[in-house]
């Protein structure tokens, strides 16, 4: 079997209300979407992370310009040998960002035509699943209109309970202050209800604030306190986390096993948090588990991407054991994104759906999606 063509499909869609990150104003929903034909009539689909803010065009250009070449008459099933081969030919000029999130969209869609080509799912040929559901947490909690939105937000956490979320994360970043007055609020709501709570910054703060806002933070029993400072300062996340009680996140701005070798080796984090479309794939993904299993740490994959890195994710998910066994040993958790995302929703024949807060890991070949061709051509951009 012969890759025999490669196609990228840059997506965006106009949001009928932009919302806020703690970096800025979301005002349309993204995807860089890569089909991998073969000359046996097997396709694969992968998708290349894009970032709340990130063009899609960037990573369709380094996939068709730069790495596309690189495979194109190469056997798909020699997953290890294609990744080392984008990888090491963009070295002097990727290493990180949009040039390893187009290696990440390739090498998933060739692991999907290899589960397709064995008629098994991904995580079968990852070693097999240590769970066959997940338990989804709901990210959301995105400003609209800015600071001194508690009310709503409060609103908002009683709206994910009664849809079946135990676990929820709450974006943070707005101002420490307003940010507690928002988790505040948020506790008053959901009292007495057995709730989880993580809370992600996406690194709006330097190493002082991060940690006056995790003192007050404490009393929560955070799951995680996600990215809080920028992910480039590692020594940051090491003072970050030897000053406060609650478990540090972080990693979805981190690529490849050369990057998690200096953010795990550092102590930089309890919980390491690869995305699939962003770290190399999955190839990449298992490098980073191996690593992280070394050095005790737990890894629970990030995702915020289309239906189709979501399936990837919860692949993934289903091989990742746990870093600390015991009898009650704290099991990896799903993102499920609760914000407004046609490519979530619609991109794909059976979208991910949580029933109770738990979803299934799909036991299709691949990443076990069938993708709806009238989408693309709806959504993609010229």
């Amino acid at each position: 079997m012969k890759i025999v063509e490669v196609k990228v499909h840059p997506l965006r869609t106009p949001l009928d209300t932009p919302f806020a990150f703690s970096q800025g104003w979301v005002k349309a929903r993204s995807a860089t979407i890569v089909e991998v034909i073969t000359d046996e009539g097997i396709t694969g689909w992968g998708e290349a992370f894009a970032q709340g803010l990130e063009p899609p065009q960037i990573a369709a250009a380094v996939i068709s310009s730069a790495l596309a070449p690189l495979v194109i008459g190469q056997d798909p099933l020699a997953t290890e040998v294609l990744w080392h081969r984008m990888y090491h030919a963009s070295r002097d000029y990727g290493r990180k960002g949009s040039v390893v999130s187009g290696i990440s969209a390739i090498d998933m869609a060739l692991w999907d035509i290899a589960g397709k080509a064995y008629s098994v799912p991904v995580h079968r040929l990852l070693g097999g699943a240590f769970r066959t559901k997940v338990q989804a947490y709901a990210t959301g909690f995105y400003r609209i209109s800015g600071q001194g939105e508690a009310k709503r937000l409060g609103e908002e956490a009683i709206a994910h309970y009664e849809a079946g979320f135990r676990a929820m994360k709450v974006k943070l970043g707005y101002g420490v202050q307003d940010d507690l007055t928002v988790m505040r609020e948020i506790g008053r709501s959901l009292a007495g209800r057995g709730v989880t709570l993580m809370v992600d910054t996406n690194h709006a703060y330097g190493v002082g604030d991060a940690i006056r806002l995790g003192y007050g933070l404490a009393e929560y029993n955070l799951r995680w306190y996600e990215e809080p400072v920028a992910p480039e300062h590692i020594a940051g996340y090491r003072e970050v986390r030897s000053r406060l009680s609650m478990p540090i996140a972080g990693g979805e701005n981190e690529h490849t096993l050369y990057g998690f070798r200096d953010f795990l080796g550092a102590g930089a984090v309890d919980i390491a948090q690869p995305d699939l479309g962003s770290v190399g794939g999955f190839t990449a993904c298992r490098h980073v588990v191996a690593l992280a299993q070394a050095h005790g740490v737990q890894i629970n994959p990030h995702v915020w991407g289309s239906a189709i890195a979501q399936a990837a994710s919860l692949q993934m998910i289903a091989a990742v054991p746990v870093a600390h066994h015991s009898v009650f040993a704290e099991e990896p958790i799903f993102e499920y994104d609760r914000s407004s995302h046609p490519f979530r929703q619609f991109l794909v024949k059976e979208p991910v759906t949580q029933v109770d807060g738990w979803v299934d890991i799909p036991q299709r070949p691949g990443l076990g999606v069938e993708v709806d061709r009238a989408v693309l051509d709806k959504y993609r951009i010229a």
